[in-house]
């Protein structure tokens, strides 16, 4: 790799630091290259992206990045699960962990925040951005019943309020 490739990667790493919403390191020594394409095909489908770049590289790009507490966990085969969404490369990366015990996570960043291993098992815990939205839309609709109901009530009161005086009435 000649000066000017490492630059180019150098600014992509950059540019990946910059703009994930969680970014979590991992060991990978000893995965096959079907398991790794399985761990991209996981994090594609989950709207992230997963990088293997030289730790020297990632270190540099990571200089005054918001993520820059993780440059102490880049030693050894590293491989960089990432994506926009805060909490899908977090699970991405959890739920592969726990099908191969040769992916080892070290850690990770959420914006500022550095994450250690709980911390980045704790983040995959979290809704993703398309369950809390599911979540919100259900609480949305869910005063509009209510009104629905509220509306309708009133009128089956009234009811029985009449029927009670009426069957008051008759008896008097």
């Amino acid at each position: 790799m000649d000066r000017a490739q490492k630059e180019k990667v150098v600014e992509e790493l950059g540019q990946i630091f910059e703009s994930s919403g969680v970014v979590v390191v991992s060991h990978y020594a000893g995965l096959t290259v079907a398991e790794m394409q399985d761990l991209r095909a996981r994090a594609r489908d989950a709207g992230g992206s997963v990088r293997v770049a030289k730790n020297r590289l990632a270190k540099i790009a990571l200089d005054g990045k918001p993520c820059e507490s993780i440059a102490d966990l880049l030693t050894g085969m590293t491989v960089l699960t990432y994506s926009e969404d805060p909490v899908a490369a977090a699970k991405v990366a959890e739920d592969f962990a726990k099908e191969n015990k040769k992916f080892e996570i070290l850690g990770g960043a959420m914006g500022e925040n550095a994450l250690d291993r709980k911390g980045v098992e704790t983040v995959s815990k979290m809704p993703s951005r398309e369950e809390l939205i599911a979540s919100i839309v259900g609480c949305i609709g869910a005063p509009a019943s209510s009104i629905a109901g509220a509306i309708g009530a009133p009128a089956s009161n009234i009811a029985s309020i009449l029927s009670t005086i009426e069957e008051k009435a008759e008896a008097a």
